[in-house]
């Protein structure tokens, strides 16, 4: 079996993998679009971008 990864975060790994297939390493950050959700949302953006989570007081 080989991997294909679209985005690789090594920080939140738990094991080391060998993708043979990487498009893009990121920082710890969550991200949407382009099939990744949050909430059942953003699903459909033609990109991917980091969710900005505000505090609300």
């Amino acid at each position: 079996m080989e991997v294909c990864a679209l985005l690789s975060k090594p920080s939140r790994r738990e094991t080391e993998i060998n993708a043979k297939w990487l498009g893009f390493e990121i920082p710890d950050r969550f991200v949407v679009g382009y099939g990744i959700d949050y909430a059942q949302r953003n699903r459909n953006l033609p990109h991917i971008g980091a969710v900005r989570f505000t505090e609300e007081n």
